[in-house]
Parts: structure tokens; sequence; C-alpha cells
């Protein structure tokens, strides 16, 4: 029996833009996913996903007798489907995976509530491609597609500058983010999960040059890395915010739902759900409740660092 893991994900700078190469500030969590996997005579994949509750929420069985994977059965056909896409792309990097008609017992299980938005995607993927012994952002491209930051973290110990370069090479470095007023840091989320794939079609519809704007991004990323005052952090939160919105043509999020809120709020990844981060002088957590967001996480209990 073999055992992989992988760790969640959040965008703390360069939402959108780092499609186009910024230099953003990826954060790995303390929550994640992992995928055990034992072996079986049978020529069957049996796959059961558990969620943090250890609820099944999903179950399936392949065919593995036949060249090609095929589904038996499954409690959700667009999961199914979804699921088979990533196997089939797994077996086009590695024609060796699954071709020996071995059949397979699978758990995956979360850490999390899949509507966090933490990498319910982009941890399975980093973790079948450990098991498939291949590229994790290959795979990731033939699927999901996005900047790979997700994968970036899912195999991280600690935060990670990542950058796209012009070759489209990836520089992705660790950082020592680990803010003095990291105790006045949280994260709220808004009940609801954002698709990034819309988002992400959504931003590549927008025809202007950003070059300006990234190279603003640049050093709004750096600075927070560098960042001493929580006062300063909040300046750069906001200064953030009003770049992506021009870029985005979507109101951020503090201006839409927390127009009262003394404290700056910023948007992660695709805008309109899961988590934003919220800096405050005072524990928010009264108001956010008062406001129907009780999911209200401090940041030393969601960053791993």
């Amino acid at each position: 029996m073999k055992s992989y893991y992988s760790h969640g994900k959040l965008l703390l700078t360069g939402e959108y833009v780092v499609l186009d190469g910024a230099f953003s500030l990826a954060i790995p969590t303390k929550f994640g996913q992992d995928l055990t996997v034992k072996p079986l005579e049978a020529s069957k994949l049996y796959w059961n996903s558990f969620d943090e509750n250890n609820s099944n929420w999903f179950e399936a069985e392949f065919d593995l007798s036949h060249q090609n994977i095929s589904c038996n059965k499954n409690n959700d056909e667009k999961v199914s489907e979804r699921l088979l896409q990533i196997l089939k792309a797994a077996q086009s990097l590695n024609p060796k995976f699954l071709s020996n008609r071995q059949g397979f017992e699978i758990t995956t299980q979360l850490e999390f509530p899949k509507n966090w938005g933490l990498g319910t995607s982009s941890t399975l993927i980093h973790n079948i491609s450990n098991w498939a012994n291949i590229n994790p952002y290959s795979l990731l491209d033939l699927t999901f597609g996005g900047s790979g930051y997700d994968i970036a973290c899912a195999e991280a110990k600690q935060p990670k500058t990542y950058q796209i370069l012009l070759d489209g090479k990836k520089d992705i470095k660790s950082v020592n983010f680990n803010p003095s007023f990291k105790s006045s840091l949280y994260f709220v989320h808004l009940n609801q999960k954002q698709n990034s794939r819309d988002g992400i079609a959504k931003y590549r519809s927008n025809g202007s040059d950003l070059k300006i704007d990234i190279e603003y991004i640049n050093r709004i990323t750096q600075d927070m890395i560098d960042c001493d005052s929580l006062e300063h952090f909040q300046q750069l939160i906001d200064r953030h915010e009003q770049i992506i919105s021009k870029i985005i043509k979507q109101k951020p999020v503090k201006e839409l739902l927390f127009n009262d809120f003394n404290g700056s709020i910023k948007s992660l990844g695709a805008w309109g759900g899961d988590f934003v981060l919220v800096a405050s002088q005072n524990n928010p957590s009264s108001y956010f409740k008062d406001q129907g967001f009780s999911t209200i996480i401090d940041y030393e209990d969601m960053i791993l660092k």
C-alpha cells in the first residue's frame, strides 16, 4: 500500500495576472488531501473519496481489463467523467500507468470542506501525478489548466514566490514570509465556491495592455513579503485590490459586502467566492459572524510555514 499527500493553496497576491507573468505570493495551507493506493487482484479500480467528516462523497468502479479505462458505475457522473479524463491524461504522459491490468483500491481523504476552494482538484492532480510518476504541471495542463501555482503549493513546505517566465518556464522560490503582525491576519470564507476556470475565462476576455499593472503588482508582492507593519500591509492590500478591480472590471469585495468594516480585505484567487484575507487591528470575528460569515480562521491556523 502506498500513500501520497498534497497541501492546499491560497494565492495572496497576483490573482489573474499570475497567468501573464506577474510575480506572485503563493501560500500552502495546513489543510490538504491524501490518496492511498492498495493493490487488488481484480482488474478493477475501486475509488472512494471521503470529506473532512469522513463521509463518502464520491465512489466509482472503473474497469481496467481492456485497453481503455472505462467506468462501470458511480454515484456522480460529472465527477466520474472528470476523474476518467484525469486518469487517461496520466496514461498519455506515462503509458505504463494502469497498463498491466493490475487493480487497485483508491481512497482519497480531504482535510477541508470541498467548498473552501483550497484545492480539491489541485491536490488530487498532484497526488495522482506522484502515483503515476509524471510531471504534475503537465497533467494540470491536460486537465484543469491554470497558472500552476496550486501545484507549487501542493508540494511546498513553506510559502513560495511564483512567476511564469516569458519562455513558459516557472520560477518558483521558497520565501520567508512570516509577518510580525500575523496575529492581525484572518481568513474569512464567503460561503460560496468560486469556479476558477470561469474567472480565468472572464479575465482572458480582457484585451487591455497589462504591462504597467503587472509591474505594480510585482512591486506590491515584494513589498508585502518585506513588510513589517500592519498599517503598511493594509495599504498594500488596498492598492492591490484597486489594480485588479480595474483590470477585471469588478468591485472589490469590501466595497460590495463589507463597506463599513474597519480594516482591509483582499480577495484570494478568482473574485466572488472562497476565502478572503482580512487585516484588522482588532479581532473581526463578531463583525463577520453578524454578517452571516461564520468560517473565520486565524492566519497561523491556516498557513504552513
